[in-house]
């Protein structure tokens, strides 16, 4: 991969982060609730939304796009998440776990009951996610400087 699409993908990795942080702003001022306005459950899946895409986009697209930028062997998504855990971009391979399997009941869940039973994993891991997306943008900013 080239340096010129590595930077392309750094920034919409930036971009990324800075819509992700917007919606999670917006649902911790809200929190967990009994009930939810209709423009309080428009935050909670905007943010549901944004974290689905976050996840997909560092692991498919990030992750793969370091691999390739430093001739790592891309092999599986578990490789391609080993070798970020290699790199120091999170400290527990199970929490990148996790935020997957979150991405992936988010993108099956279509009854509103069932996307309020996740707001709380939302609020608990979309911190982690942004961490790791930033110590990502730290990395590649190091290693083109």
């Amino acid at each position: 991969m080239s340096l010129e699409n590595l930077l392309q993908n750094l920034n919409l990795l930036k971009k990324q982060i800075f819509w992700l942080q917007i919606s999670y702003d917006q649902i911790e001022k809200i929190g967990i609730k009994e009930e939810y306005q209709i423009e309080e459950f428009g935050y909670y899946e905007t943010a549901c939304s944004r974290f689905s895409r976050s996840i997909d986009f560092l692991i498919r697209k990030m992750f793969r796009s370091i691999d390739a930028y430093e001739f790592e062997n891309q092999g599986t998504l578990i490789d391609v998440v080993n070798n970020a855990h290699k790199r120091n971009l999170f400290e527990d391979v199970q929490e990148i776990r996790i935020m997957k399997d979150i991405r992936n009941t988010i993108s099956h869940e279509y009854i509103e009951e069932a996307l309020i039973d996740i707001f709380q994993d939302i609020l608990d891991y979309t911190p982690k996610l942004l961490d790791v997306m930033k110590n990502t943008v730290r990395y590649i900013e190091n290693k083109v400087k």
